[in-house]
């Protein structure tokens, strides 16, 4: 059994700062990569970042130069640094990674972390 757990969601006014985290558990064996997805009401979800084993980090133009994604491999956990954050990144925030377990390899999903971003 493999877990995600997000969190350092909140509330902000715009141009602050939050960084999130994505922590993995279980029986993981390597988790490939690992993405921050976000989906707010009424849009599909997308993919705002992600990194892969290799390190090589891809982010949707919107966040590029204000996200950063970043890993503790040693913790098994993934953040991702939002600075100068605007109303339009109100969302709930996901990770989701590409683990092999001892069992199987697939993707897993967190319950996600909200942020809200105030004008």
């Amino acid at each position: 059994q493999v877990q995600l757990v997000e969190s350092g969601g909140g509330l902000v006014q715009a141009g602050a700062s939050l960084r999130l985290s994505c922590s993995a558990s279980g029986r993981i064996v390597i988790i490939n990569s690992i993405g921050w997805h976000r989906q707010a009401p009424g849009n599909e979800r997308e993919l705002v970042a992600s990194i892969t084993r290799a390190g090589n980090t891809k982010y949707v133009d919107s966040v590029k130069g204000r996200f950063f994604i970043s890993r503790d491999i040693a913790k098994n956990t993934v953040y991702l640094q939002m600075n100068t954050l605007k109303p339009e990144d109100t969302a709930n925030y996901y990770c989701g990674a590409a683990i092999q377990s001892v069992l199987e390899v697939r993707t897993y999903w967190g319950q996600g972390t909200q942020v809200t971003v105030s004008s």
